[in-house]
């Protein structure tokens, strides 16, 4: 009973943070940091003993200007979260030993032994206590742990490339050049034995290719691996893996998985051990490995026979699964959302058993405890952002789900746009499925601009899930009053075989663009949107379709194209997939139909172009060569039909991964489109330093204000502007006379005095206000506490309104003492106060002011009861004063909002 009331309040208050969300007079503003400051959490594995949970946070961090990966422990019982690494270094890949002994992980912290020539640290083993503790180093390789599995508490099994060769060291050791695909010179990948209590390392194979995948059966008997036989594969997709069977007992090995039609991506053993499935991608083409149906298979270790298992849907997998004792359970593709299916072992035939469960249509990743009951998965939906929860199997239901991460706290008061999943007839006359994600402030009557954002790919696809990313920032243009529609056209993954290799043999661009382009036109038929404010962008595949949209219609009046390309006959030399993706989808090499690769490339066709363009490519890019931006920027540049910008990032590869270089990707589109589509542009000003008294004028200037009076109207009363500082919703200013005012009616002050702080209030006033701001609101607000206060108030506050700028220098004590003749002087009540916001703001996007000076701040005390902390007009700027008594007429109070509502 008590997990059905805690599951009934869970979903109240997701309803609750969702609908505060779509209020605009309490939603902030969606900025460039929320997206690419967003925390995400992956790797969540379950103790063997089903209570305990790790898995991995990875919290971009600004300094680092990358994001930076730890452990977390989560008690799945009392539902209690615990960091278990810290530092510079990520940590990922962390996995229980067999009796949850220990937890290990991978990093690249330095160890002091395990880096390379160069001095890199190399990834490497660590072990951790899950009660606590430091962690520490069990491997000092050269070269980095690539996977590894537990064998038993004191024993692993991991793979990494063998100790370089006299010849590699030699050479390495004089130059840094790059023989391309030099597979003589190759390292070996190989398996290794790793006992904890002898620090022994025994070498378990002895092949000369690389082993890129392996599954230890859970007696630690038996092993299978998968085995890459050339470096050119991805390319060509000739010399397919190996896979072999190793016995660790006799060191024997046997191929297995022989026949063509196997191309195993992923392997699980069966929880008895007498024999695994794997994953597998099913290709009509005799070649290719693109356009696929990934299907199961069973392998007996007695029979040795691989067993096909009927899954009953056309469409295959989705993605990865999870095997328990009577079977295995799964993802099964089905269009922008998966099916969650049990399929239980019956003899020689598997039964299938949908999971059914509040959130069941929307779990996109999960993973299931031995006991088989265990269940974790992440939930979301467009307009719900992805959260990890933990519930149990019960006769195939998701019961009793808890929510367990509170990831990205920031989007909880934020106005997140409503979003459907809509269809519409495309190419062929066949169903398209999308996501169409509304205007903020939504209104029937009125029609929109439109921003088209297309995946990559092309078999990826845009889910029924929550997906912000730099690439892809739906919010920020639904906040610019627009429509964005996420299609999944012909060619894209999860609607089965036929849909994906629809557009292969040459078909490339014949049914995508007339998918998109009618989805388009579905949407302005409705009503919606205006045709004459149409907008595109996307990244790798999603750019080649940006970019042919260009060259078919002059409509889009904005285009941004991330990696994308122009000659294709360029790409099939220089991309790293080049011939196996171009000749497949081409029907044919260059060498082999050049008219083919000259009628397909957008590049002889770009002299049609009218749509303004912004490119982006990463300056190492292996995947779409940065010479294609070249060459389409250099042909708009010099046919001067409209307007092109140009944007490397300099040491990124395909997707930027540097925090800065994600930002500036997202403010140059934005900007793009502001200009060409929104007509909101305005041009910075090079000449205004950021942080300057004259920008955060600027800043100030676009406060919310009613009336001239700070703060925002929420159920007709005016009452603070919280927004986000140090990881918390802070009030930007002391809480105003005019605010306190419609509080307490009795509260007088002079004209002209609305945006002073509210002065010579009591702690037990503060309290009274919080809780009547609570209420009339409906959203919880407090104090600061003493704890936070340190982190927040600025004891040494030059610049602020303290004594010292009143004196017009650095004041001690004695002096202040001799100057309190001089203040009475002045008049009643606090002559020294000046309005909220008179001083320099902290912060970046969202400044908040006067954290050093002016009033000083009652916070609440570990005991529940108040002091006034922070810096005030009448006191001096002096940090070694350690308890601060600024007289009543000079203490006010700022508010904090809880993040989530009620």
């Amino acid at each position: 009973m008590k997990r059905i009331v805690l599951l009934t309040t869970l979903l109240l208050c997701a309803f609750c943070v969702y609908a505060n969300s779509q209020n605009s007079n309490t939603a902030t503003r969606w900025t460039t940091d929320d997206i690419v400051l967003a925390e995400q959490a992956s790797s969540f594995e379950i103790s063997p003993n089903g209570r305990l949970l790790v898995w991995v946070k990875t919290v971009p961090e600004k300094d680092k200007d990358r994001g930076v990966s730890n452990l977390f422990l989560t008690d799945l019982i009392e539902n209690k979260e615990v960091q278990l690494t810290r530092g510079n270094e990520s940590s990922s890949s962390p996995k229980w030993s067999s009796t949850g002994k220990y937890i290990s992980f991978l990093t690249s912290r330095q160890t002091g032994k395990s880096a390379d020539a160069a001095g890199v640290a190399s990834t490497q083993l660590w072990l951790i206590n899950p009660s606590g503790g430091e962690p520490w180093p069990i491997t000092s390789f050269t070269r980095e742990i690539s996977d590894y599995e537990w064998v038993d508490d004191n024993t692993l099994i991991f793979s990494a490339r063998e100790e370089p060769s006299l010849y590699e060291s030699s050479v390495k050791s004089k130059d840094n050049s790059i023989v391309i695909e030099d597979e003589e010179h190759e390292p070996p990948l190989r398996l290794f034995r790793y006992k904890i209590s002898t620090k022994q390392v025994t070498r378990l194979t002895a092949n000369t290719d690389r082993i890129t995948d392996f599954a230890l059966s859970p007696d630690g008997l038996h092993v299978v691996t998968i085995h890459e036989q050339s470096l050119r594969y991805e390319y060509d997709n000739r010399d397919k893996p190996l896979v072999f069977l190793y016995d660790l007992k006799s060191g024997e090995r046997e191929q297995i998985f022989n026949d063509k039609e196997f191309n195993l991506r992923a392997i699980r053993w069966a929880k008895d051990g007498k024999g695994f499935y794997v994953s597998s991608s099913f290709k009509p083409d005799p070649k290719y490995l693109w356009a696929t149906r990934i299907q199961i298979y069973y392998y007996d270790l007695g029979a040795r026979i691989p067993q096909k298992v009927n899954l009953d849907w056309e469409r295959g997998l989705s993605g990865g699964f999870v095997t328990t004792d009577d079977g295995f359970v799964v993802l099964l593709a089905n269009g922008a959302r998966n099916k969650l299916a049990h399929f239980v072992r019956d003899g020689n035939s598997w039964r299938r058993e949908f999971i059914t469960g509040d959130h069941a249509e929307n779990i996109f990743g999960f993973n299931i405890g031995k006991d088989g009951k265990t269940l974790v998965y992440n939930y979301s939906t467009p307009s719900i952002p992805t959260q990890w929860y933990y519930g149990r199997l019960d006769e195939n239901r998701i019961k009793s789900p808890l929510q367990i991460t509170r990831l990205n706290k920031r989007f909880e008061d934020k106005q997140i746009a409503r979003t459907e999943l809509i269809h519409w007839k495309g190419a062929l006359d066949e169903q398209v499925e999308g996501i169409l994600y509304y205007p903020h402030n939504y209104k029937p009557e009125q029609k929109y601009p439109l921003v088209v954002m297309i995946h990559g790919g092309p078999t990826l696809v845009d889910y029924d899930a929550w997906r912000e990313t730099a690439n892809y920032p739906h919010n920020l243009y639904n906040q610019h009053g627009a429509f964005v529609l996420a299609p999944n056209y012909h060619g894209s993954s999860n609607y089965g075989l036929k849909w994906a290799e629809s557009i292969g043999k040459g078909n490339y661009y014949d049914l995508e663009v007339p998918d998109i382009e009618k989805g388009v036109d579905y949407l302005i038929s409705r009503g919606m949107v205006d045709p004459d404010k149409l907008g595109v962008l996307g990244w790798s595949n999603g750019s080649l379709l940006t970019i042919a949209l260009t060259t078919f219609t002059t409509r889009y009046k904005a285009a941004g194209a991330g990696a994308g390309v122009v000659d294709w006959t360029s790409d099939w030399a220089t991309a790293y997939f080049g011939a196996s993706f171009d000749n497949y989808y081409f029907g044919a090499s260059p060498l082999e139909d050049p008219q083919r690769y000259f009628t397909k490339s957008p590049f002889y066709k770009l002299d049609r172009v009218r749509t303004p363009t912004i490119i982006f490519f990463g300056e190492n890019d292996p995947t779409v060569s940065p010479s294609q931006g070249w060459m389409h920027y250099r042909a708009l540049q010099q046919l001067g039909k409209t307007d092109v910008r140009f944007v490397i990032f300099p040491g990124e590869r395909h997707v930027p991964q540097k925090i800065s270089h994600q930002r500036r990707k997202i403010e140059e589109e934005l900007a793009w489109f502001e200009k060409y589509l929104f007509k909101t542009y305005k041009p910075e000003n090079e000449a205004l330093k950021i942080g300057s008294p004259l920008a955060e004028a600027l800043k100030l200037k676009n406060v919310p204000r009613d009336l001239g009076r700070y703060g925002i109207i929420s159920s007709a009363k005016l009452i603070p502007e919280t927004v986000n500082y140090k990881g918390m919703r802070i009030g930007r200013f002391e809480v105003t006379r005019a605010q306190f005012a419609q509080f307490d009616k009795s509260y007088k002050y002079a004209a002209g005095t609305d945006n002073f702080p509210a002065n010579d209030v009591t702690f037990q006033q503060a309290k009274d206000y919080i809780a009547w701001l609570s209420e009339a609101t409906g959203s919880r607000y407090r104090l600061v506490t003493e704890a936070e206060a340190k982190d927040i108030y600025d004891v040494d506050a030059g610049g602020e309104n303290t004594l010292d700028r009143w004196a017009g220098y650095s004041i001690n004590p004695d002096d202040a003492v001799r100057l309190e003749p001089i203040i009475e002087e002045l008049g009643a009540g606090a002559p020294l106060l000046k309005e909220v916001g008179s001083f320099t703001g902290r912060g970046s996007d969202e400044l908040v002011f006067d954290l050093g000076g002016n009033v000083a701040e009652w916070v609440l005390s570990t005991n529940n009861s108040g002091r006034a902390y922070g810096g005030s007009a009448d006191m001096p700027s002096d940090p070694k004063i350690p308890d601060r008594k600024p007289a009543p007429q000079y203490i006010g109070f700022r508010v904090v909002k809880e993040i989530g509502g009620k």
